[in-house]
């Protein structure tokens, strides 16, 4: 069934997220702040481009956003122009972006008195992710609005999921991040002692990733930190965003996380080289560096 659909936020992820929405034949409406991209999006797939978030909002049922952080959700939702002010009753706010569990709660109690849903629902997958449709959301909310949803966001994932009320989603994201950014350290010091080993670094992947060592980034990343190339992927600047959040809930909760503390330090050297748009696969980077400083 075809439904109003708007899309706020036409960055890396949010372009072919809303693309995917409007080749399953739903109208779809999209703001974003630099235009030329909206046009150049309207151009690809159709649709419509409004000029502020309210207005992009006005008729459509569902209203899904993906933009940066914290206070750019605030801006598109209850801003002077966001979209809050204008949604019809009953329509459901779907915030993809990666942003504080706080944020949900604080949102979706806000929703609620204006007669709105709100689901926080941030993605993992990367740019390929989304362009491909096979994205992973995570789901905070209540059950109605989520199963209402859930078909919409099919068009861009291959696995949707409600993990508990408002915040969960986030939270859940907060357990995704964590667990990368150890993967990643210990595949950059798994790589990096093979070479110092001398033995061949290809060789060893082929057959550890065989085993109980096998990840997605091992299976995604490891060539290109072996070439040190990391002109793409997911920057570094927003993985220490991320951690920035997922640190900030540990000191909330109470949880230890001592390796995610240390692996955000070495994202902060990563950046003091450069590194700031690199892709996190970069943390390599710093092990050689660090041994040609020797």
């Amino acid at each position: 069934m075809s439904e109003k659909v708007t899309f706020l936020g036409l960055g890396v992820m949010g372009y072919p997220m809303a693309g995917h929405l409007a080749k399953a034949g739903h109208s779809v409406t999209v703001f974003n702040r630099t235009h030329a991209k909206a046009q150049r999006w309207i151009q690809e797939y159709g649709g419509q481009e409004a000029t502020t978030p309210a207005e992009a909002a006005e008729n459509s049922t569902f209203v899904f956003a993906c933009v940066g952080r914290d206070d750019d959700v605030r801006q598109v939702t209850v801003g002077p122009e966001g979209a809050f002010h204008s949604m019809k009753s009953g329509a459901i706010f779907v915030d993809h972006t990666t942003a504080s569990a706080q944020l949900a709660r604080e949102l979706g109690g806000l929703a609620e008195e204006r007669g709105l849903a709100f689901l926080d629902a941030p993605v993992s997958g990367g740019q390929s992710g989304a362009e491909n449709g096979t994205l992973t959301v995570m789901v905070g909310g209540a059950t109605e609005p989520f199963n209402k949803t859930k078909p919409l966001m099919d068009a861009y994932a291959r696995a949707v999921k409600r993990l508990g009320p408002l915040g969960s989603g986030q939270l859940t994201k907060m357990v995704n991040q964590i667990c990368i950014a150890g993967l990643l350290q210990g595949l950059a010091e798994g790589l990096h002692f093979a070479k110092t080993a001398e033995l061949d670094p290809r060789a060893v992947i082929e057959v550890i990733s065989k085993g109980a060592a096998q990840s997605w980034q091992m299976e995604n990343r490891y060539q290109t930190m072996l070439e040190d190339k990391f002109d793409f992927g997911f920057a570094v600047e927003w993985m220490r965003k991320d951690l920035a959040i997922a640190l900030a809930e540990a000191r909330h909760n109470g949880a230890c996380l001592p390796v995610t503390a240390l692996v955000d330090q070495f994202y902060a050297e990563v950046q003091a080289m450069g590194g700031n748009r690199w892709d996190t696969s970069s943390l390599i980077a710093r092990l050689e560096a660090l041994k040609q400083a020797e």
